[in-house]
């Protein structure tokens, strides 16, 4: 992979240092979540303890293709500025598909790679990237990501599922945005009239079309009628035999599509010991063994709106409709109880729309380096965001609610 340079990019501004670290541990973790703390939309993911946890379990490294090359503002000795930044000899584990770009260079005899991806590792979950103390940095600090990736031969800069207020920035410096569809759950909104959240999950499916009220209950007897019930575990509750028999779960999966798994049995041992509070993980038993796994990611108390992300689920024994019972019925329920406001599915799934998880942007940002290229891409992105807008009507007309939000 690329040699990091010793003296790198200068900084934005006079008073500004700019730092290139090729690794978390290089960030104070308490520095690194205080500016976390400070922005539009902060998840779990873009935590210190997870990001440092995916270099230390060797799942993000330079010898898996994800080279860290953190970028790091600093004035009078503090860190007043900060992104995930990765070279990147690949397109695996991103979730915003350049294929195509990647080949178009090769036939060109152009390298498309190294690349360099703002992002979360193997996450697609959309929030706040560009980590900033004042909002006046944030355009700077991705300025600087460009500029180092220019000097040093870098073929493009990619800025995956940021927040609001990355993609203004990005906007800001002129960079190409593009925009895909994720499906998300949302609890009913208790600004939304007299009726507040889903008091449970009848509550819910008395929200919906009759037809998709009636698969949803269908799916959910099928897997009781199979025998199988579901017990889950937060935190510390979850029982260092549950984590093993999830990784046992996720493992499978991956080897049943003929991959590796990302993650490394090290990378979830550290969230077990480093980040307890922001796990829920779903069993599934039937005759009191465990047949099924998964692992949802949640939003700790007290910051704010809470939301929960939808992870990894594998299985040892099939059962039908027990996919769609772990990942989406289980967690909506739990969500529903605990009053948190969204659900957050994954990546694509139109499916996803007929168990009530409706679509919702999910944009990115790049710079091309060539210039020429650059234009190319330009013109196909402004086709696709046509295109993509047409889907997202048609989506939109196909609501299972009964009232569309």
């Amino acid at each position: 992979m690329t040699s990091l340079p010793a003296d790198p990019t200068p900084a934005p501004h006079p008073s500004l240092e700019l730092r290139i670290l090729p690794s978390m541990a290089d960030f104070n973790a308490s520095a690194w979540d205080g500016l976390l703390a400070m922005q539009q939309r902060p998840t779990p993911f873009m935590r210190h303890a997870y990001l440092q946890a995916l270099e230390v379990s060797g799942s993000a490294t330079a010898e898996s293709g994800w080279q860290p090359c953190h970028l790091s503002l600093w004035q009078g000795g503090a860190l007043v500025g900060a992104c995930p930044m990765y070279l990147k000899s690949h397109s695996y584990g991103e979730y915003v598909f350049d294929f195509a770009w990647a080949r178009a260079y090769a036939e060109h005899g152009l390298d498309y790679f190294p690349k360099a991806v703002i992002a979360v590792p193997f996450t697609p979950v959309p929030g706040s990237r560009l980590l900033v103390a004042d909002d006046s940095l944030r355009a700077p600090l991705l300025h600087a990501a460009t500029q180092f990736c220019g000097e040093q031969e870098i073929s493009s800069v990619h800025l995956l599922f940021g927040a609001a207020t990355d993609l203004q920035a990005a906007q800001d410096i002129a960079l190409m945005q593009r925009e895909n569809v994720q499906f998300h759950w949302h609890n009913r909104d208790v600004q939304a009239g007299d009726a507040g959240p889903y008091a449970d999950f009848d509550d819910f499916l008395a929200g919906l079309q009759q037809d998709k009220r009636k698969k949803i209950r269908q799916e959910r007897r099928k897997v009781q009628a199979a025998g199988v019930t579901f017990r889950h575990a937060c935190g510390t509750q979850i029982r260092e035999a549950d984590w093993d028999f999830f990784y046992q779960c996720y493992e499978r999966t991956y080897l049943e599509h003929g991959n590796a798994p990302y993650l490394t049995p090290a990378f979830f041992a550290a969230m077990r010991t480093q980040m307890p509070e922001n796990w829920l993980l779903f069993i599934a038993e039937r005759e009191g063994r465990p047949i099924a796994a998964s692992l949802i990611a949640i939003d700790a108390p007290g910051t704010g709106p809470r939301h929960a992300y939808g992870r990894y689920w594998g299985a040892i024994e099939r059962v039908d409709c027990l996919h769609f019972e772990a990942c989406y019925y289980q967690p909506i329920e739990w969500c529903i109880r605990q009053g948190l406001q969204c659900f957050e599915g994954g990546a694509q799934g139109e499916h996803k729309m007929a168990r009530a998880l409706m679509p919702v942007r999910t944009p990115s940002a790049h710079w091309l380096a060539h210039a020429g290229f650059a234009q190319a891409v330009e013109r196909y992105l402004a086709r696709e965001s046509q295109g993509m807008a047409e889907y997202q009507r048609a989506l939109q007309e196909h609501s299972p609610l009964k009232h569309p939000q």
